[in-house]
Order: structure tokens, then C-alpha cells, then sequence
């Protein structure tokens, strides 16, 4: 059996999670509404939010305070990421786990889930599945084993992108995994990864010693808080963080996010590509005292600070929520989804309608086929995304905000994506979907300032339609 990635830190860790310092930020009394005001401009600047600012706008007390909160966080959605929604789907790989959270379905503990690995064979299976569906982007999600190490981590990576059927390839692949030493981040680096996902689930200490227990692995929160540092010193650029609400105050968890994201930035020159919020779902084999429930109005709350306090970190907005509410909140800065997902061992070949409790890590909220979700998306305006030409043109890390920041990637996203849909459209679309999409196609082209980029698209979107030509980005 391989062996477990060493407990080591990286240089110079540290805690820099400071519970006092941030309970002590979200007490006193309502915000200074004139205050907030001008923390409120200073996001719509594209400028990142200090803590301590992102603490006033968590503690605005009004409900029209609120709502100008929310309508920055749409204004900034707009001018950032315009219309765009990036899709992708989860991969579960593996729910061996030697961790016991209080929280998850694939706990050691439990003896009702159903464990299982899937086989390089099997992991084709799925990928072919998913392509079939119009894929391009996954997440493969492993449990913290030994048999699930960085090499392995990486084998499973190279699988899926070997993996085509008809016109299908998967572009990106991100990791959700179990944090790596600095050696272990590079082997999966080399196998060509995307983002790679650590969340910290909470950030506050005691509530963190209590849903992960002594003696595990991921009982160690600096061990934890540490990881993507190491994954920076690795060669991993592009990192993704979350923390999953209802476990502790969810105001704390948003300074939590922030003073991460922070860290990051100042240590590595840029912070996390991607920031998670999942609510706490029921799961099989789970119980928890001293749930902290996370309203609707205060998941509202928690994105649309989010956005204003990291303009240009993507926010996910995943399938854990219901599909109503996901239309309703992705308008506050949302700027990727999963969509078609299943999250049992297998289930893109396996599994009916109906969720399996014992096979998923939790339950989701959204299990509309992608079709359904990419053909509402258009009917609301957006523009569902499979583009990865970022990635492929080096315009990741620090790069991609060197770029973005300026606004000089908005000359490429939209086009992007407009290649990207046809390509479904093309390929995999009903034909209600088809329809729909064309319409939003031909309004999107017209709308573009650029004579030349318009001209440069209409070519590339009429050599879709009529051969086999295929990943044509600006």
C-alpha cells in the first residue's frame, strides 16, 4: 500500500487565524451606514477589502443597508465576470478515509457507506459518461487514505485526459483532496492539474478540535491551514479554498475565508483562484449537536460580501443548493456552478434518479441533468462556460491577475465562452436547448465592441458548426 503524505509544514507556517481578533471584529453595534458606504466604493474599485472592512459590511444592520450591499455585489458581478457561468461536474474517485468528520458522510466510522475505489477502468467509464453529456471541466474528489496519494492523485488525473469519446475531451481537471507536502503537490502539478481544492471547513478553533478529532490526521489544524502554502511552494499556482457553513457563525467563517485569501495574496503575490461556501446537508450515518443553521438570507449575505471583498477571486456556487434558490442567489457574484452532478462512487453509469444515501458523501439539492441547467441559465442571460484557455495560455497565478485585474481578460472571456456553448450546442444540445442557445449566441456577437474580435468569432463559430474543428479560443 502507497504510504500517507508526511505531516510536514511548510517554511515559516503559521497560525494566522487569530479567533479573538476576529469574534472581537463582528461585536458591537450595527455598522455606520456612511461607513459602509465607503467600504462599499472601494469594492466596486476592483479593490480587495481588508478584514477589518469586510467585518462592517457583515455587521450592516438595516434591511436597505443590506440590499446596497447586494446590489454592489451584483454591479461587481457585471463588471468583473459580465454574464458569464463556468460549468463543471464533481468526479468522486475514492471514499476510503482514515479522518472521522463529525460532518461526513464517508467518516471511518461509518459503517453503513458503502466504500469504494474506482479502477482506472472505471474511471474511464465515467469520464466517457460525462463527455457524452457535453463536459469539459471536472473536479475529482478523493477521501484522505493511503492508497489515495499523490501518485496516484496524478495517475488518475492523466486517465482523464487520455479519456475521449466522439467529439468529448475534458479540458481542466481540479483536485479536491486531502492536503499533500510540498513533493506530493509537485507530482500532481506535473500531471497537469487545474485548481487544487483544500477547504478548511472551519476556521475557528474549538469548533474545528470538535468536528475533527484528536489523533486524526485532519484533527491538525495548522497541518491544514498550511496546506496550500505548501502547495504554492509545489508549483500549484491556481488554489482553491472554502469553508462548509453551519458548523460555527457564519459571519466568522466569511473573516475566516478572507484573512486566508489575504495570507495568500501577501505571501505568494496571489490568492486563491476559487473561494467555496457549501452549506451542512444531511448525510448517511451523521448526527450533529450544535448545528449552526445558515438561512437563505444570510447565504445571500454570505456571497454577495464575498464578492465585494475578493473582486477577482471565482466564487462556486454548488449543487448542494436547491435549484430555486441557485437562481435566485447566483445574480450576488456567482461565477461558477456544477451542474448534472452526482457525487455517489460511480453514479454517472450506475445511478438512477433517486440519490443513494449510502454512496454519497451528502445529499445535493440541484440533480437537474446539465441540459435542463444550461438551458435555464440562457433563459435568465448567462452564458454557460466550458472555456479553459486561460489555463493553456500560461494566464493562471499571478498572471491572471495581472491580466484581470486591468479588465484586459474581458476582451477574451466572452468570446470564449461563445466557442466553448456552440460546441454543446453542436454537439450535445436538445433541441430546445439548441434554440435557445443560438438566440443568446447571435444577441451576444452583436453586442461585442471589437469589429475585429467579432469577425475573428463569427469565423470560429461558423468552422464549429460546419466541421469537426473543435477547442478554438482567443
Amino acid at each position: 500500500m502507497a504510504a500517507m503524505a508526511a505531516m510536514t509544514l511548510s517554511k515559516d507556517a503559521r497560525d494566522f487565524i487569530d479567533d479573538d481578533r476576529l469574534t472581537g471584529l463582528l461585536a458591537g453595534p450595527p455598522a455606520d451606514p456612511v461607513r459602509v458606504r465607503e467600504i462599499i466604493a472601494k469594492a466596486l474599485a476592483k479593490q480587495a477589502l481588508a478584514v477589518e472592512e469586510t467585518a462592517q459590511l457583515l455587521r450592516a444592520g438595516t434591511p436597505e443597508l443590506i440590499e446596497e450591499i447586494f446590489e454592489a455585489a451584483r454591479e461587481l458581478k457585471r463588471t468583473v465576470y459580465g454574464n458569464r457561468i463556468v460549468l463543471f461536474a464533481p468526479l468522486y474517485i475514492g471514499n476510503e478515509c482514515v479522518n472521522d468528520c463529525r460532518y461526513c458522510g464517508f467518516k471511518r466510522s461509518n459503517v453503513d457507506v458503502v466504500r469504494r475505489t474506482l479502477s482506472p477502468e472505471e474511471i474511464r467509464a465515467q469520464v466517457e459518461a460525462l463527455e457524452n453529456r457535453g463536459h469539459k471541466r471536472l473536479i475529482l474528489v478523493f477521501g484522505e487514505h493511503p492508497s489515495y496519494d499523490a501518485r496516484f492523485i496524478a495517475d488518475s488525473v492523466r486517465t482523464v485526459y487520455a479519456t475521449k469519446v466522439g467529439q468529448g475531451s475534458i479540458r481542466r481537471v481540479n483536485i479536491n483532496a486531502a492536503p499533500l507536502d510540498v513533493e506530493g503537490f509537485r507530482i500532481v502539478k506535473e500531471a497537469g492539474i487545474g485548481t487544487y481544492q483544500v477547504f478548511h471547513e472551519t476556521y475557528h478553533h474549538a469548533t474545528y478540535a470538535a468536528m475533527h478529532p484528536a489523533g486524526t490526521r485532519k484533527g491538525d489544524y495548522l497541518h491544514r491551514l498550511d496546506a496550500l502554502d505548501r502547495a504554492f511552494q509545489g508549483g500549484i499556482d491556481d488554489v482553491g479554498i472554502g469553508a462548509l457553513f453551519g458548523l460555527y457563525d457564519w459571519r466568522f467563517e466569511v473573516l475566516g475565508l478572507v484573512s486566508h485569501a489575504l495570507h495568500l495574496q501577501e505571501r505568494f503575490g496571489v490568492g486563491p483562484h476559487t473561494i467555496s461556501f457549501p452549506r451542512l446537508r444531511t448525510a448517511s450515518g451523521v448526527t450533529l449537536e450544535n448545528e449552526q443553521p445558515v438561512s437563505d438570507a444570510d447565504f445571500k449575505r454570505v456571497i454577495a460580501v464575498l464578492r465585494l471583498s475578493v473582486p477577482y477571486t471565482g466564487l462556486i456556487l454548488t449543487a448542494r443548493e436547491p435549484a430555486a434558490l441557485r437562481r435566485e442567489v447566483m445574480k450576488l457574484g456567482c461565477s461558477q456552478i456544477d451542474a448534472g452532478s452526482r457525487i455517489e462512487i460511480g453514479a454517472y453509469t450506475e445511478a438512477g434518479d433517486a440519490q443513494q444515501m449510502e454512496r454519497e458523501q451528502f445529499t445535493l439539492g440541484d440533480i437537474r441533468p446539465l441540459d435542463v441547467v444550461m438551458r435555464e441559465l440562457m433563459q435568465d442571460g448567462y452564458i454557460p462556460s466550458f472555456c479553459t484557455a486561460c489555463y493553456r495560455l500560461g494566464r493562471t497565478g499571478e498572471h491572471f491577475m495581472e491580466f484581470s485585474i486591468p479588465g484586459f481578460i474581458k476582451n477574451f472571456c466572452t468570446p470564449n465562452a461563445l466557442s466553448t456553448l456552440t460546441e454543446y450546442l453542436v454537439d450535445y444540445a436538445s433541441p430546445e436547448t439548441r434554440a435557445a442557445g443560438e438566440k443568446l449566441i447571435r444577441e451576444e456577437v452583436d453586442k461585442l465592441p471589437d469589429e475585429k474580435i467579432k469577425k475573428e468569432l463569427i469565423g470560429k463559430l461558423e468552422q464549429i458548426r460546419s466541421t469537426d474543428e473543435r477547442d478554438l479560443y482567443f
